[in-house]
C-alpha cells in the first residue's frame, strides 16, 4: 500500500490549512495601571537586548535592584491618567485596527483571512496569536510591525520573537513581514489629511507645530540602524506636503525626540527642552504631531498631552494641542488596507 492510499486512522487529530493570517503587532502596554503590572510590564521590556544594549551581567542588577523597585510607581501614575473603562489606550485603539481590517477583508475574502493583533510585551502576546492563527488553520501569516520607522528596539524584536516562538513549533507558515512604511505615500498622505483635519478643528491658528519622535540612544544611530534617518525622512516629506497645504499657511515644523530614559546621549533635539525653548522665546499657539505612533498610547497622551502641556505653558506659551494619531481614523484605516493588500499580493 502506497502512501497515496492509506487512510488517517480514526483518532487522528483535525488539521486546518489553507487560510492567511493577518497579525497586527505594537509596543505592548501592562495589565493594570497598578505598580506591580507596570513592574511586570518593565521587566519583560526592559530585559530584551534590543531594548538596552548594555550586558546583562551589568544591567540586570540595575534593572533589578533599583529600577523595578522605584520607576513602577512613577509609571503607573502616568498610565493611571490615560487608562480608560475599555483599559490601556494603546491595546484598545490597536485592536480596534484589527476589528477594522477584519471587516475590510471579510467582504473580499470572507473567511479566507484572519485578522488579530497582539503587543511585543504583555498581553495578548505573539505566541498566543499565533498559536491560535495555527489552529485555525492559516499556513500562511503576515506580520505587521506598527512602526513606520525602522528601529531595532522595536521593529526587529517583533522578528526575534516571531522567530522565538516558530522554532517551537513543528508546521511552520510560511511568513511575511511588511517593512517599514516611513516614507510610503499612502502613510504620508493619511497623516497629512488626516493632521489638517485636526488643525482646521483647532479654536487657534498654530505658530509652530513639532513633530515628535520617540528617542533613542544616540548610539544607534552610530551602530548603523537607521531610525533617525528614517524620522528625519518622514519629517521632511510631511513638512513638504503640509507646508502646501492652507491651514499650515506660515507654520514653522520642528523635528524633535521624546522619552529619555538614563544617563546615555540620546538623539537631539529632545522634545521637552524645545517646548520650554519655545515658550521663553515668545512663541504662544504650538501644536505637536507624532508621526512615529501608529497608536495613542501613554507617551502621546500623557507624555506630550499633559506633562508638555505644563512645559511649554510655565514657559510662556498660550495655546497648546497635541494632535491624535491616526489611531483607527478613516484616514488610518485606509491606510493600513492600502500597505496590508500590497504585501497579500499572490497569496489571494
Amino acid at each position: 500500500m502506497t502512501w497515496q492510499t492509506q487512510r488517517l486512522p480514526g483518532d487522528h487529530p483535525p488539521v486546518s490549512s489553507g487560510k492567511i493570517g493577518v497579525l497586527l503587532v505594537n509596543l505592548g502596554t501592562p495589565d493594570g495601571p497598578d505598580p506591580d503590572s507596570v513592574r511586570r510590564y518593565l521587566k519583560q521590556f526592559l530585559s530584551d537586548r534590543r531594548v538596552i544594549e548594555i550586558p546583562a551581567v551589568v544591567w540586570q542588577p540595575i534593572l533589578r535592584g533599583i529600577i523595578l523597585n522605584t520607576r513602577p510607581q512613577k509609571s503607573a501614575k502616568a498610565y493611571a491618567k490615560i487608562w480608560t473603562d475599555r483599559g490601556s489606550p494603546l491595546a484598545d485603539i490597536t485592536a480596534q485596527q484589527a476589528e477594522a481590517m477584519a471587516k475590510v477583508m471579510q467582504p473580499r475574502f470572507g473567511e479566507k483571512v484572519v485578522v488579530d493583533y497582539a503587543m511585543r510585551y504583555g498581553k495578548p502576546s505573539i505566541e498566543q496569536r499565533l498559536t491560535e492563527m495555527m489552529a485555525q488553520g492559516c499556513d500562511r501569516i503576515v506580520i505587521s510591525p506598527m512602526y513606520p520607522q525602522y528601529c531595532a528596539a522595536t521593529t526587529a524584536t517583533v522578528f526575534d520573537e516571531v522567530a522565538r516562538v516558530l522554532g517551537t513549533m513543528r508546521w511552520q507558515p510560511a511568513l511575511r513581514f511588511v517593512p517599514p512604511y516611513h516614507d510610503d505615500p499612502a502613510y504620508l498622505g493619511a497623516l497629512a489629511d488626516d493632521l489638517g483635519r485636526q488643525v482646521q478643528a483647532l479654536a487657534f491658528k498654530p505658530e509652530v507645530m513639532l513633530m515628535s519622535f520617540h528617542g533613542m540612544p544616540l548610539q544607534t544611530l552610530e551602530k548603523g540602524d537607521p531610525y533617525f534617518c528614517h524620522c528625519s525622512k518622514t519629517a521632511r516629506l510631511l513638512r513638504e506636503e503640509l507646508a502646501t497645504r492652507p491651514e499650515f499657511e506660515g507654520v514653522r515644523f520642528e523635528t524633535t525626540f521624546q522619552s529619555r530614559f538614563g544617563p546615555a546621549r540620546w538623539l537631539e533635539p529632545s522634545t521637552d527642552t524645545t517646548l520650554i525653548a519655545e515658550g521663553e522665546k515668545g512663541t504662544k499657539r504650538l501644536v505637536v504631531a507624532a508621526p512615529g505612533f501608529a497608536a495613542d498610547c501613554v507617551e502621546t497622551l500623557e507624555e506630550l498631552a499633559l506633562e508638555g502641556r505644563d512645559e511649554f505653558i510655565e514657559a510662556g506659551g498660550e495655546d497648546y494641542a497635541v494632535l491624535d494619531c491616526l489611531n483607527a481614523s478613516g484616514h488610518g484605516v485606509a491606510m493600513i488596507e492600502t500597505i496590508l493588500l500590497r504585501e497579500l499580493s499572490g497569496w489571494i
